[in-house]
């Protein structure tokens, strides 16, 4: 069965750093983009980057520009995310979700606190 699982959440301080990963099974990895988002209490669901099924092309929202890298290993089923210079801001569930044409899949997420 398809699964996403990602892991690599936890607390940090502001200004330090995470890499989140997302590891795929069940279908096949390399056909698919891969997104990040995130949903922090009582937002909504925010895009914070994509890239495409070749690790080609990455798109950022506005707000962790700069900051954040999302990148992929089709080798290995896996997508990254890797947050540098976190503010409390970007406390949130973070979720993995892979799209083609007709089809797509979540993660369940995993919790990043940015806290002192």
């Amino acid at each position: 069965q398809v699964q996403l699982v990602e892991s690599g959440g936890g607390l940090v301080q502001p200004g330090g750093s995470l890499r989140l990963s997302c590891a795929a099974s069940g279908f096949t990895f390399s056909d698919y983009a891969m997104s990040w988002y995130r949903q922090a209490p009582g937002k909504e669901r925010e895009l914070v980057a994509t890239v495409t099924s070749d690790g080609g092309t990455t798109n950022y929202a506005d707000s962790v520009k700069g900051r954040f890298t999302i990148s992929r290993r089709n080798a290995k089923n896996t997508v990254y995310l890797q947050m540098n210079s976190l503010k409390p801001e970007d406390t949130a569930q973070y979720l993995c979700y892979a799209k083609r044409w007709g089809r797509n899949y979540w993660g369940q997420g995993t919790q990043v606190t940015v806290s002192a």
